[in-house]
């Protein structure tokens, strides 16, 4: 699980490089040494929870500058860096008025002349604080504490890395080019993540309308999604997640795998190239692979369409299930232990369909269609227990 090294309360994130297990929706953030945080006035005032860390094997990081911007509520923070950024909430009892962002650059000796191509500055008029360099050291870390409620336009290049955690916007827009985005806790009206090389984890609950896309071999890894609308792509690269909470969903991927916990809602699944596996559906499933296989335990349903235009298809259901069946493909599997009513078979080019109903399912509200016209469609009963095992 993810394990970031963080100090008590405002402690600086002491962030060296990234590790991250794409496998698991997991990240760690490993860390340097830093020395007492001071705010960049000059004045004496040590910085809450900042305290001295255990410095690793190579060249040792310091606090390289600080600033402390009174800000007025619900503003917005704008970043444009080659490095690592992580943005965080401010401590309540250190600051109840909410009206400081505080910035501070950590790194190693020899990134020191590289700050004076950094711009920290805060906006009035816009409540905007930006902040902004093309010639920072991409070792060197930017460590932001900002109000609570703070909207977010952060872009890194090159290797930078991102983290989130427990901000609540409006807007919050997210650009990697190859370093990971880390998201934890994040409720936001409107979540967008876009990367061209780098992975996306997202971490806790993510809590509003969400658009994740990420090109090339890109992984996308969720542990929870909750919202209206969520729209996610990848390329090459794997998408899944364990909870999805939406009204809507499109999930994506041209030649990566699809693969889901347990999701609720209106969900579309498309793969040109993948397989998608979804290991509990409740609501509306439509899911799609030209090549790939279906794997499919559909828990409650309203109407479920799956298709594999080369690939099979396996469909799973509780014995409870009431569900009227169309399966069709070159060749279909019922298994034994499924008692299907008013069953009907017919052969079309060569091929087969097969219809009825299951413990008296309605033809018009509750529907099971899984079509495999190059492959074969297998239909058996499964337990709800059995579902559970992407959901440790």
């Amino acid at each position: 699980m993810f394990a970031p090294r963080w100090g008590r309360g405002l402690g600086c994130l002491r962030l060296g490089h990234l590790r991250v297990w794409a496998g698991e929706a997991a990240g760690r953030w490993a860390c340097g040494a830093r020395q007492a945080r001071r705010h960049g006035s000059g004045g004496g005032e040590r910085r809450p929870g900042s305290e001295p860390g255990v410095a690793p094997p190579g060249p040792a990081r310091r606090a390289l500058k600080e600033w402390a911007l009174r800000v007025s509520p619900f503003g917005r923070l704008r970043a444009r860096l080659p490095c690592h950024l992580a943005v965080r909430p401010l401590d309540p009892l250190a600051y109840p008025d909410a009206d400081r962002v505080l910035v501070a650059v950590s790194g190693t000796e020899r990134g020191a002349p590289h700050l004076a191509g950094l711009h920290v500055r805060y906006d009035e008029e816009s409540k905007e604080v930006a902040i902004v360099s093309d010639t920072i050291d991409p070792q060197a870390s930017v460590e932001v504490d900002a109000p609570l409620k703070f909207d977010l336009n952060i872009k890194s290049s090159g290797s930078g890395c991102i983290k989130v955690q427990n901000i609540e916007c409006e807007n919050c827009k997210i650009e990697t080019e190859q370093g990971t985005s880390i998201l934890q806790s994040v409720k936001s009206q409107k979540l967008c993540v876009q990367t061209k090389g780098g992975k996306v984890i997202c971490l806790g609950t993510i809590y509003g309308n969400i658009d994740i896309h990420a090109s090339d071999k890109s992984t996308v890894t969720i542990d929870k999604l909750q919202g209206s609308s969520v729209n996610i792509s990848t390329e090459d690269g794997l998408l899944k997640a364990k909870y999805l909470y939406t009204e809507s969903s499109f999930l994506s991927s041209a030649a990566g795998d699809i693969t889901l916990g347990s999701v609720h809602g209106n969900i579309t699944l498309q793969s040109k190239m993948g397989n998608i596996t979804v290991d509990s559906s409740s609501g509306c499933l439509k899911a799609s692979t030209h090549q790939g296989a279906l794997d499919v335990y559909v828990s409650q349903l309203g109407k479920v369409e799956l298709k594999s235009h080369k690939g099979s298809v396996l469909v799973k259901v509780p014995s409870s299930l009431q569900v009227h069946l169309q399966l069709s493909g070159k060749e279909v599997n019922v298994s034994s232990e499924v008692q299907v009513q008013e069953m009907a078979e017919t052969h079309k080019d060569d091929g087969v369909i097969i219809t009825g109903l299951m413990n008296q399912g309605s033809k018009l509200e509750k529907w099971i269609k899984a079509d495999a016209p190059k492959g074969t469609v297998s239909f058996r009963n499964q337990s709800w227990f059995q579902s559970l095992k992407l959901q440790d």
